[in-house]
């Protein structure tokens, strides 16, 4: 790649700070909030229309019958598809366009895309809206620079990565949109800071662990058999045995933040009993011995563990409660699975990206691995497509918070060194 190029692409990014700006505004001014799932097609219809205008062929895609979608609440993708001047690699940019609930403690509009000296703030700025209006602006400012490029490049903006991205980029990867045979290289722009380009991610089992009782009157709890002690039971042996456990484990990979270097386990909920009323409802609660108790666990495992072992871990520790309480009955219910993954460091998509950040920021590339998962994990399991990194301008840590911000020289950064695996990757 020429130096020249270099300064193009360079040049033409910097002279889209005000669209990028604009763009990112845009987007996070459509509140496409999951759940439930709202204004998806209404932020694919814009994408299409801005991608349409740069002779990006579009197509929207409705992930129909997949998980959580709805005639209330349909699931809507975008694939936009940009093409060269002649045969070549395919590099698609994959971001997902849902954004968690605003929750409380926000001091400035969650969907007012407000700008503060080098700062937008909004809900989905970082996470990861501002990383799609960057990888728009490097392919814009590729194409524009290098418009006799060989091959193509496409940009997708897909649901419900907040929820497992299951009417998102597994539907997509499920339809043959991922397959090895059209696209070779995939870069998402989440933010994982501008200097760092993420590998992988650590692997999930998420699992229901119902104890059963036997219900009875409340002034009598001992003609009943109480599921809530039972569950309190199995949080103590948990404490006492299960998260020692874990501790001990610790992975290679390098799983970022440093206490993500070790396997753990969250109890995502806990409900035992009779189920909560409405808020307005004013009785009180039937006196009942509860019946049942469940909670969730969301277990995040490294890549050198096995989820055989894992699950048999959690077996273990309700075995353990069995044998100290006569009465005490449990099921283990499955919820979803999804295996550690991780590019290797020599992978194209890999060594260019790392090429272009020395090239950009003027230091080496650092090398992460997500504590959580995100798309990477459909594209490698059910596309079967191995060269795929996460990298994208933001701070991972603003994600989900109130008052979350992106940094406009950071997506400046971002694009440019975007722009420049294009080059990389596809200039003649």
């Amino acid at each position: 790649m020429s130096a020249s190029l270099d300064q193009r692409l360079a040049t033409e990014v910097a002279a889209r700070r005000d669209d990028l700006i604009a763009l990112t505004q845009d987007l996070i001014r459509i509140p496409t909030l999951n759940p439930p799932g709202r204004n998806y097609l209404e932020i694919c219809e814009y994408l299409a229309e801005r991608l349409g205008r740069g002779s990006f062929k579009v197509d929207l895609i409705r992930a129909e019958g997949a998980l959580g979608d709805s005639a209330a609440h349909p699931r809507w993708n975008l694939v936009a598809r940009h093409e060269g001047g002649g045969a070549g690699d395919c590099v698609h940019f994959n971001s997902h366009h849902d954004v968690v609930e605003v929750g409380h403690g926000w001091t400035r509009e969650p969907f007012g895309g407000e700008v503060e000296g080098d700062r937008i703030y909004g809900r989905g700025s970082c996470d990861m809206k501002g990383g799609l209006a960057a990888s728009i602006i490097a392919a814009e400012a590729f194409i524009a620079a290098c418009p006799g490029y060989r091959g193509a490049i496409e940009i997708s903006a897909t649901a419900d990565e907040e929820s497992g991205g299951f009417g998102g980029v597994a539907y997509l990867a499920e339809q043959g949109w991922f397959s090895p045979e059209r696209v070779q290289h995939v870069i998402i722009p989440e933010p994982l800071h501008k200097d760092r380009i993420c590998l992988g991610h650590r692997g999930v089992w998420w699992a229901e662990i119902e104890t059963k009782g036997r219900i009875a009157h409340g002034s009598m709890p001992f003609l009943g058999d109480c599921a809530v002690r039972h569950m309190g039971a199995v949080l103590a042996e948990m404490e006492a045995t299960l998260f020692p456990l874990l501790a001990t484990k610790r992975t290679e990979m390098p799983v970022i933040p440093e206490g993500a270097k070790q396997s753990t386990l969250n109890i995502n909920s806990i409900h035992g009993g009779e189920a909560e009323q409405d808020e307005n409802y004013t009785g009180m609660p039937a006196p009942c011995v509860p019946d049942r108790c469940r909670i969730i666990i969301d277990r995040r495992y490294l890549i050198e563990e096995d989820l055989t072992e894992v699950k048999r871990e959690v077996t273990a520790m309700l075995e353990r409660v069995k044998a100290e309480r006569p009465t005490f009955d449990y099921e283990v219910r499955d919820l979803f699975d999804v295996r550690p993954t991780m590019t290797e460091k020599d992978a194209p998509i890999v060594r260019s990206t790392a090429a272009a950040i020395e090239k950009v920021l003027g230091q080496a590339a650092g090398y992460v691995v997500s504590p959580g998962t995100y798309d990477q994990k459909h594209i490698d399991r059910i596309g079967r497509l191995k060269n795929c990194i996460a990298y994208g301008p933001g701070v991972l840590d603003l994600a989900h918070q109130p008052d979350e911000w992106v940094g406009i020289t950071d997506m400046l950064d971002s694009a440019k060194v975007m722009a420049l695996v294009l080059a990389e990757l596809l200039a003649p």
